[in-house]
């Protein structure tokens, strides 16, 4: 069951193709700031572009400083080099202006394919920063209906919010069960299962494979079957997006004897643990809902802070595992206010880490998490 979940990414391209061959149109994203209800809600399909492996990178560094975030490289190289099929089959991009670098990146991307970038405010706790961001949500909706010739309607994007936010309940009930002691899913499985989660088009069949999971996983831990000791140290992953290349951090902590219990990054509860208010106005309810995204972005990112703290008591951590990517400025400087939260605030183990996407730090990575495990046995 496991595995057919994790399988959903692989089997996406043929589903991607099925759906061009229909007339169904495609919107490409980068990140969590990209509403997909409003994308589904004009009847296309958006789907994750790829980003996450070191393959590209050389043939994005013919236009791109070498010394710019891997994230940022290997999303251009997919598109220079037409190796991701999601790109291929997408019709219009939606970027965003999360950093510097992405936004100078999707100016040189409109040369590939249509791009429509979303622009950020620099925070959202000010007078205005809520409005500037509906206005934003406003201009999506524009250029959707004119690329793709419809109207979107209100019943529409209330309705693509009920069934996402049915979604988001789901993964929220699933990578709930690892607040037990051990987890019945490990943390190596459960990122394989939230991952995939944002390539299944079937979202029907997709959400039953997941309410089947959840409840085999209770059915087996009443049966008494456990999927590793208890009392193993419980780590929380928060930081840049983990996915593809860092994948190895993963791996690494659980080869160290440690136990993921909870992703706060962008593949886990950033965006999940809130859903969209389904009692208000939809376009009202949409802003606030991505406006608030806990990203570093944002300055200052209270958001942030606010659901860590909550995280690591819910969640029973003994330490928190900080992934930062190579120039990415944000998240970098965001590690001094991260770790007073952790170490002082919450009296628990920090680790902050600085990869890239090679392999080649992979024997410093395993010293260093290896010590920290060793510590909080």
């Amino acid at each position: 069951m496991i595995a057919a979940l994790a399988r959903t990414r692989d089997n996406a391209v043929n589903d991607l193709q099925r759906l061009k061959e229909k007339g169904t149109k495609i919107v490409g994203a980068y990140c969590l700031f990209a509403p997909y209800e409003l994308i589904a809600a004009s009847g296309a399909v958006p789907v994750s572009l790829c980003g996450t492996s070191e393959e590209p990178i050389a043939h994005a560094e013919k236009h791109l400083p070498r010394n710019l975030c891997p994230l940022i490289k290997s999303s251009y190289g997919y598109a220079v080099t037409g190796t991701c099929p999601y790109f291929f089959y997408s019709d219009l991009i939606v970027g965003e202006t999360t950093c510097d670098g992405k936004k100078k990146m999707f100016e040189l991307l409109e040369r590939i394919a249509p791009v429509h970038v979303m622009r950020l405010p620099q925070s959202n706790n000010r007078p205005g920063d809520t409005a500037f961001w509906k206005q934003e949500i406003i201009l999506l909706k524009k250029r959707l209906e004119r690329e793709f010739g419809v109207i979107i309607t209100d019943q529409a994007l209330t309705e693509e919010i009920r069934l996402r936010n049915g979604q988001r309940s789901l993964c929220r009930e699933l990578y709930g069960l690892s607040r037990l002691d051990p987890p019945p899913l490990s943390g190596s499985d459960l990122h394989r299962v939230l991952h995939g989660s944002g390539f299944a088009f079937d979202r029907a069949h997709h959400s039953a494979q997941i309410r089947a999971l959840i409840d085999a996983l209770r059915e087996a831990r009443e049966r008494g079957e456990r999927s590793a000791p208890a009392g193993r140290p419980r780590i929380l992953v928060t930081g840049c997006p983990v996915g593809g290349a860092t994948e190895k951090i993963i791996r690494i902590i659980e080869e160290s004897g440690g136990t993921i219990v909870c992703y706060e990054n962008c593949g886990g509860a950033k965006d999940r643990e809130f859903p969209v208010d389904e009692l208000i106005d939809p376009w009202d309810a949409l802003t606030q809902k991505y406006v608030r995204l806990a990203c570093s972005c944002m300055s200052p990112n209270d958001a942030r802070c606010e659901l860590l703290s909550r995280l690591i008591d819910e969640y029973a951590v003994h330490g928190v595992i900080d992934v930062v990517l190579q120039a990415c400025h944000t998240y970098s400087i965001e590690t001094q206010r991260i770790r007073e939260l952790v170490q002082k605030q919450k009296g628990k183990s920090y680790l902050s880490i600085e990869t890239d996407y090679s392999q080649a730090d992979e024997g410093q990575l395993r010293t260093r998490i290896s010590a920290f495990m060793e510590m909080l046995h």
